[in-house]
């Protein structure tokens, strides 16, 4: 993991431009599960922010006593070199939190010091509370440079479902991802023992990137990972009979943990997938059918 020095005095602006540019950001939020009339209700309780990085304002789309679904607000839109992002979650117990983004994330092209991005993204659920992590895709610029890591720590009881979508390059603007250098780390533990971690690096001059025991030139993936359902034999059968027949995508399970996998060459198809599995998986996750954020619409 890249780590940070303090940087000496700079311009008036705060920003400098060399090799050692560094502009950070954070978001800290909290929720928490109360009791309204008899009946629970999600408040978010923390807000703390520094830099670009904030909330608007909680949303209650299913009702005052349903999910409580937040927009993290990146305003820049995209990370360029020395953007140093720091995301964190804490859902309490009888808490249910919706996180998502208002658009895609865009990695940009690294300066011409080669200067790298960071995005580290820390979430923790409580016993008895329920996380639904589902930012918009990430699209990585050719010449890109950056580490992106997710750790979501779990109660024994918490519940989660979560996924991750990531596009290479512009096909559409013929501009290939054929430079740069991406590491993605994931984490995720259940009372302190980890369940599930995996790293990858995508860079474009490793064998891997071609092979096709790795990446297989394909320019688009996606995960998405759901713990806590009671029957997770009849949720793969379910995923493996709605979704569509075709081979860029597959299900399993390991430890507990849900683990569904797309490869391919189609953002829109690579969205649609987890989408409509996350439709599926819902209702058996939470009691309560999916209700698709307002801003995945617009």
């Amino acid at each position: 993991m890249t780590i940070y020095q303090p940087l000496p005095q700079v311009a008036d602006s705060g920003h400098r431009f060399d090799q050692n540019r560094h502009w950070a950001a954070s978001l800290d939020l909290a929720f928490e599960g109360r009791q309204q009339d008899g009946r629970p209700v999600t408040r978010l309780t923390r807000a703390r922010h520094s830099g670009p990085l904030r909330v608007q304002r909680p949303f209650y789309p299913e009702g005052r006593h349903g999910c409580c679904h937040v927009y993290l607000l990146h305003p820049p839109g995209g990370l360029v070199s020395g953007d140093a992002l720091a995301i964190s979650a804490e859902v309490g117990p009888g808490a249910h939190a919706l996180l998502t983004t208002p658009a895609a994330a865009k990695l940009y092209k690294a300066d011409s010091h080669g200067v790298a991005w960071a995005q580290h993204t820390k979430l923790r659920v409580e016993d008895g509370g329920t996380l639904e992590y589902l930012p918009q895709e990430t699209l990585a610029f050719d010449g890109s440079r950056g580490q992106q890591t997710t750790t979501i720590e779990l109660g024994s009881h918490a519940r989660t479902i979560s996924w991750e979508i990531l596009a290479l390059g512009r096909p559409a603007s013929e501009l290939p991802f054929a430079t740069g250098h991406l590491e993605q780390g994931f984490r995720l533990t259940r009372n302190g023992q980890p369940v599930w971690q995996e790293k990858q690096i995508l860079d474009p001059g490793h064998r891997r990137f071609r092979g096709k025991w790795g990446q297989g030139g394909n320019t688009v993936q996606a995960t998405l990972w759901t713990v806590g359902l009671e029957d997770e034999a009849d949720a793969i059968e379910q995923l493996r009979a709605d979704l569509p027949d075709n081979p860029r995508w597959a299900v399993t399970r390991r430890g507990g943990v849900i683990l569904l996998r797309y490869l391919g060459n189609e953002r829109n198809e690579a969205w649609a997938i987890c989408q409509q599995a996350w439709e599926i998986l819902r209702p058996g996750l939470t009691g309560q059918p999916a209700h698709v954020p307002r801003i995945w619409l617009t």
